[in-house]
């Protein structure tokens, strides 16, 4: 059996995987404000996710998983990434209109104003392209 290393960022989208590049940014974002390889790949997880991932799973959600299985969690285990996707997620569905608790937790979470740009900008140029599917 050979061995080949998975890597989400792969140059070749080999296996049906989407190639994640970080875009080219029309805003002039600096080193202090770039998003790394890892919290370009969440923003792209988190439009697939749905609105109803930002709720804590309450016990419709514990019903739902005591007679259908278990389904995955999209929450991530890192506070700051996960900040990131619950603000990704409501930009992907809302674009510009985000909530201002979600504002306020972005930057509390230690982004800057200039990330907050940088992302609703690239969310809204990507909005209106179709999702990758993969058929394999």
């Amino acid at each position: 059996m050979a061995y080949r290393p998975w890597s989400p960022l792969a140059e070749e989208g080999a296996g049906g995987a989407s190639t994640i590049t970080p875009p080219v940014l029309a805003w002039n974002a600096g080193q202090d404000a770039a998003f790394s390889p890892l919290e370009w790949q969440v923003v792209d997880l988190a439009r697939n996710d749905g609105m109803a991932s930002l709720r804590e799973p309450g016990r419709w959600a514990g019903l739902h998983r005591f007679i259908f299985g278990e389904r995955s969690d999209p929450r991530l285990a890192d506070e700051r990434l996960e900040t990131l996707r619950r603000t990704a997620v409501e930009a992907w569905h809302r674009g510009y209109a985000l909530h201002p608790a979600r504002i306020t937790e972005f930057l509390a979470a230690g982004f800057t104003k200039a990330h907050l740009e940088g992302l609703l900008a690239v969310i809204t140029d990507r909005r209106g392209t179709p999702k990758a599917r993969s058929f394999a």
